[in-house]
C-alpha cells in the first residue's frame, strides 16, 4: 500500500495457490488491468486456480470492474486493499464465487476487515468453496458426468417473429439427441444483432458467469453464427461455442451407419466448413515452395480449401454412383406395378414405428431427433388385401440447414415415385400446425406439393378425444396411437381407398 501511494498508481499480484507470486501489475489511479494468464482453469469448480489482490488509493471497496474480473477470468477470489480514513493501517475487502443458490448474484463478499486481522486458511476455503459447487449442481440437476454439459442461448431476432416457447424446447431435444446435458436456458432480445458478438458484451459476461455456476463447458447458440462470431464468443467466454446447424450436424454424424449416409453427412460437413475455412497461422504460409515449386507458392489455406473441393467432387461422385444403384431398385419396384406410398412428417413424429408397426419390422426406434437417418422400405403384405410397398423418409425440421437439405436430396427423391403420401403429425407437440407448415414448405421445395397425401395424427392418446375429433374433421385426416396400435385398420383402409381410386 505504501508504493502504491508513494507512485499514486494501483498496485496489484496474482497469486498462486502455492502462495508464490506470479504477476506484479501496475495500474494508474482510478484502475488497474489483470493481463492474459497463462494458468489453466483448475478443479472440479474450474476455477482459475490464483487469486487478484490489488490496491485502492481513495478508500473504496470492490469496483464493479473487479467483480466482473472475478467472474469472467474464473478467479479464486479478488480483494483489495485500502487505507482507512479515521484510523491507521490498512483494511482488505474480498469477494468469492458462489453456486446458483445465488441466482440473481454470482459472487459474495467477505466484510472488510483490517488486514491484520485475517487470519484464514486459504487453502482449506478454496478446497471447501469448489466442494459447494460440486454438491450445489448434483443438488440441482441430475448430471450425467460422462455427457458434455452446455447451456443454450435463444435470440429472438429484433424483425422477425418467432415463437421462443416451441424453438426452445426442440432446442433442448436436439441437445439430447447428440448426448448432451441441457443445465440452463439464457433467452435474449436485442434492439439490434451484434455483429461481433451477436449479442451484447454485457450479456456475454453474463453468460459466463451462469456457466461458472453451472460447469457448464459448451455454449449452444440457435441462430446461425458466422466464423468470426464463433470466434469471438470463444475467446472472449473461453468455452466452446457452437450453432443449430452444427449441432443438427453432429447428429447426424453420430446417426450415420450405411455407407450412403456417411458420404451424405461428410459431404454436408464440408460444405459447411468451406466457406468458413479460415487461415489461423501465417507464419508457415507458404509450405509448398521448393524445389520445383518456388515463387509465389501455395498457402497453406488454398491447399485446404483444394483438398476440401476434391474430397467433396469424389464424393458427389460416389453418391451419384449410389444414386444409380438406387434407380435401379425403384425401376424394379415400377415394373412390378405394386402402388407405392411414403410416410413423410415432422422428426420425431413416429416415422419409423409407424412402419414397423404396419410392416412387422424391426427398424431402430428411439424417442429422439433424427434417430433413423437411412431411407427404409418395406412391403405391407395382409393375406386378404393388396400388398403395399411403405417407404420411410428422414425427418424434416424447421429452418433445415441448406447443406444437409443438398446432402440429403437424393434420399428426398425417394418420394418422386410415391403414389401416395402419408404426412404423419404428432399431434401431442404444442407447435404441431407450425410443424406441419414447415413440412409443407418442404415438399413445396421438391415440387411435390401437388402430390397427394394422407395427414395422419399420431400420439392421439397424449390428447383430448374432443380435440382429435375437431382436427380430423378440419383436415379431412386420420388418427392413429401406434403405441396404442389404435385407428390402425382405418389407416390402412385410407390408403387402399385411395390408391384404388388412382386405379
Amino acid at each position: 500500500m505504501q508504493i502504491s501511494q508513494e507512485i499514486m498508481r494501483q498496485v496489484g499480484i496474482i497469486v498462486n495457490r502455492r502462495g508464490i507470486i506470479e504477476y506484479v501489475i501496475v495500474g494508474d489511479r482510478g484502475g488497474i488491468r489483470i493481463p492474459p494468464l497463462s494458468t489453466e482453469r483448475v478443479g472440479r469448480a474450474r476455477f482459475r486456480g490464483v487469486r487478484f489482490i490489488h490496491t485502492h488509493l481513495n478508500g473504496e471497496l470492490l469496483s464493479k470492474e473487479d467483480l466482473t474480473d472475478l467472474a469472467l477470468l474464473q478467479l479464486d477470489l479478488v480483494a483489495a486493499i485500502y487505507g482507512r480514513e479515521r484510523e491507521k493501517g490498512e483494511a482488505i475487502h474480498i469477494a468469492y464465487l458462489v453456486p446458483e443458490n445465488l441466482r440473481d448474484r454470482a459472487w459474495t463478499f467477505i466484510e472488510p476487515m483490517p488486514v491484520e486481522e485475517l487470519a484464514r486458511d486459504f487453502i482449506a476455503f478454496i478446497t471447501e468453496l469448489e466442494n459447494e459447487f460440486v454438491k450445489a449442481r448434483g443438488r440441482f440437476y441430475a448430471v450425467d458426468e460422462a455427457k458434455e454439459k452446455c447451456l443454450l442461448v435463444c435470440v429472438v431476432h429484433p424483425r422477425m417473429r418467432k415463437n421462443i416457447d416451441d424453438q426452445i424446447p426442440e432446442l433442448k431435444d436436439l441437445c439430447y439427441s447428440a448426448g448432451l446435458t441441457v443445465l440452463d436456458t439464457i433467452v435474449q432480445k436485442p434492439k439490434e444483432l451484434h455483429p461481433k458478438y451477436l449479442i451484447g458484451q454485457g450479456k456475454i459476461e453474463e453468460i459466463i458467469m451462469r456457466c461458472q455456476q453451472l460447469g457448464a463447458g459448451l455454449l449452444v447458440f440457435d441462430e446461425e453464427l458466422s466464423p468470426g462470431q464463433i470466434k469471438n464468443i470463444s475467446n472472449m467466454t473461453d468455452l466452446k461455442v457452437i450453432d443449430r446447424n452444427q449441432l443438427i450436424l453432429d447428429i447426424f454424424a453420430n446417426r450415420a451407419t450405411t455407407n450412403e449416409a456417411k458420404i451424405q453427412v461428410e459431404l454436408a460437413q464440408l460444405r459447411y466448413i468451406l466457406p468458413r475455412l479460415a487461415e489461423k497461422h501465417t507464419a508457415f504460409s507458404r509450405l509448398t515452395g521448393g524445389i520445383g515449386g518456388r515463387g509465389p507458392g501455395e498457402t497453406k489455406l488454398e491447399v485446404d480449401r483444394r483438398r476440401i473441393r476434391d474430397k467433396i467432387s469424389f464424393l458427389e461422385k460416389r453418391l451419384e454412383e449410389i444414386r444409380r444403384v438406387r434407380d435401379k431398385k425403384r425401376e424394379r419396384r415400377k415394373f412390378s406395378g405394386l402402388p407405392i406410398v411414403s410416410i413423410v412428417g415432422y422428426t420425431n413424429s413416429g416415422k419409423s414405428t409407424l412402419l414397423n408397426l404396419l410392416t412387422k419390422s424391426r427398424v431402430e426406434v428411439e424417442d429422439k431427433p433424427f434417430s433413423t437417418l437411412n431411407p427404409t422400405t418395406r412391403l405391407i403384405k395382409y393375406p386378404e388385401r393388396k400388398n403395399i410397398i411403405l417407404t420411410d423418409t428422414v425427418g424434416f425440421i424447421r429452418n433445415l440447414p441448406e447443406v444437409l437439405f443438398r446432402a440429403f436430396i437424393a434420399t428426398l427423391e425417394e418420394l418422386e415415385d410415391a403414389h401416395h403420401l402419408i404426412h404423419l403429425v404428432d399431434v401431442s407437440a404444442p407447435d404441431f400446425e407450425e410443424r406441419i407448415e414447415a413440412v409443407e414448405r418442404i415438399l413445396s421445395m421438391l415440387s411435390l406439393q401437388e402430390k397427394k397425401r394422407l395427414m395422419v395424427f399420431n400420439k392421439i392418446d397424449r390428447i383430448e378425444r374432443a380435440f382429435v375429433s375437431a382436427l380430423k374433421e378440419r383436415y379431412n385426416a386420420c388418427a392413429i396411437s401406434c403405441l396404442k396400435k389404435e385407428g390402425i385398420e382405418e389407416l390402412v383402409g385410407r390408403m387402399e381407398s385411395a390408391l384404388g381410386d388412382r386405379g
